[in-house]
């Protein structure tokens, strides 16, 4: 209170680094989603990650929806999302290539070289984990205990 007995307002609470950084997720996902153009939500998370107080960062989000409640308590997305991204630019190359000269055909045909290449090489690994190093062909490479006889 000042000398008069009026109560004097609260002083603005700073923003920490972690509530910068939440606005800026919420910002990024806004842009993600197109409910933001890439230079607003550019403007908005400069202003986010230049701002001082933490009234400064409440108007950078004020007019966008709140997550959906799985979206934000989801974890990591893992390897489905990116097998179906995957799969999305194999089918958008080989439409591609349908519709367009031998340009489209030859990225068409390095795509599925490429892929090939890369089911052999995870199939090379997986089996390599799988069998183990084995006997080596029934030849003592060193490394154990010497015979005594």
């Amino acid at each position: 209170m000042d000398g008069t007995g009026t109560p004097q307002p609260a002083p603005p609470l700073r923003a920490a680094d972690s509530d910068r950084a939440a606005t800026v997720h919420v910002l990024q996902d806004a842009v993600a989603r197109g409910l933001l153009t890439p230079d607003e939500g550019s403007d908005r998370m400069a202003a986010a990650f230049a701002a001082v107080h933490l009234r400064d960062l409440a108007p950078l989000t004020a007019d966008l929806p709140a997550l959906p409640v799985a979206v934000a308590r989801s974890g990591a997305p893992g390897w489905g999302p990116l097998g179906l991204m995957a799969w999305e630019q194999v089918r958008a190359t080989v439409t591609g290539a349908r519709s367009g000269g031998p340009a489209a055909v030859r990225v068409a045909l390095a795509a599925l070289v490429g892929l090939v290449l890369l089911l052999t090489l995870l199939s090379l690994v997986v089996h390599g984990l799988a069998d183990g190093p084995g006997d080596w062909g029934g030849r003592d490479w060193g490394g154990g205990p010497p015979d005594r006889d």
